[in-house]
């Protein structure tokens, strides 16, 4: 008895007719007829009583209807499985972004991405430049995240958003009401600069040797979050990637631009060696659309407006 023949079976135990089933199951009344007839013969043992013109299931039937249930609810969680993998709906997908990218664009995104998706499993991890690069190559993570790239043999990447490092002031700063900081405004005053030997603290070190301005700070630290949670304290100024301002609502933070020009671009990156998932690919299509949004309103012209 194959699984169409089961279906017929089922049907005309649940209606008790061979019309009614016909109709749910859009065949012709025939056809479920002769499919009864073929399904007894191939048993050798009747499966319903007829009484009135309505079918009435022997004992026989209702013991296969009853069997055939394990199989149609797997059939049914098959094709639910199926419909899911078609809609990206289900599945498992690891990713790994540095701070500044973690803590601004991908919770927005991953939220989006997951409200549709309850059946999709996340790996999220926050790492340093290098731990991106080690995770993706490694395929630990399907897709990394990073502000600055340089070029890594195995990786492809895309630009999701291109944007400038700004300043970050305490409310009361001396400099709170220009326009725009330069590197020159920050000279004399405290400082909270990021470490030497990190991607975005070398550009904020040489866009102060571009402006003839010396690169004295009171305080260092190693990731921009860390920079603007001390900024916001009153330890000082800094020079931030555009991204991490945008964290707990800027607590409080005056931003502004920031000169010389220095730029902070964000990359998407994931291994050549194996094709990206239709979910990384999803993933990937959310994360471009929220970087679009970023690029409407610029956290310093956000403040700027809110001060004039």
């Amino acid at each position: 008895m194959n699984l169409r023949q089961l279906e017929i079976l089922r049907a005309v135990i649940r209606h008790r007719t061979t019309v009614a089933a016909a109709d749910e199951l859009a065949l012709s009344q025939p056809a479920v007829s002769n499919a009864l007839k073929t399904m007894e013969a191939q048993a050798g043992f009747a499966l319903f009583e007829r009484v009135n013109n309505r079918l009435f299931p022997t004992a026989e039937a209702m013991a296969l209807y009853k069997e055939s249930e394990a199989i149609f609810a797997l059939h049914a969680k098959l094709e639910s499985r199926v419909r899911d993998l078609r809609e990206n709906r289900a599945g498992h997908l690891a990713i790994v972004a540095t701070p500044p990218l973690a803590y601004s664009i991908i919770p927005s995104a991953l939220s989006s991405f997951l409200r549709r998706r309850p059946e999709t499993r996340v790996f999220f991890d926050v790492r340093r430049y290098e731990g991106i690069i080690e995770g993706v190559l490694s395929r630990v993570a399907e897709l990394g995240f990073a502000l600055g790239l340089t070029h890594h043999p195995g990786i492809a990447h895309e630009v999701v958003h291109t944007g400038e490092m700004v300043c970050v002031l305490p409310p009361l700063h001396p400099l709170a009401d220009k326009p725009m900081i330069s590197a020159s405004d920050l000279s004399g005053l405290p400082f909270i600069g990021l470490e030497r030997g990190t991607r975005l603290g070398e550009a904020v070190r040489d866009s102060f040797a571009r402006d003839g301005a010396p690169f004295r700070p009171t305080v260092e630290v190693r990731y921009c979050n860390t920079a603007c949670v001390l900024a916001a304290a009153g330890v000082g100024a800094a020079v931030v990637d555009p991204f991490s301002p945008r964290q707990n609502s800027g607590s409080g933070l005056v931003v502004r631009p920031f000169a010389p020009t220095t730029h902070a671009v964000a990359y998407m990156l994931w291994s050549e060696a194996e094709p990206l998932s239709r979910l990384a690919k999803a993933f990937l299509n959310k994360v471009r659309k929220e970087s679009t949004l970023l690029e409407r309103v610029a956290p310093h012209r956000q403040h700027q407006t809110d001060s004039d």
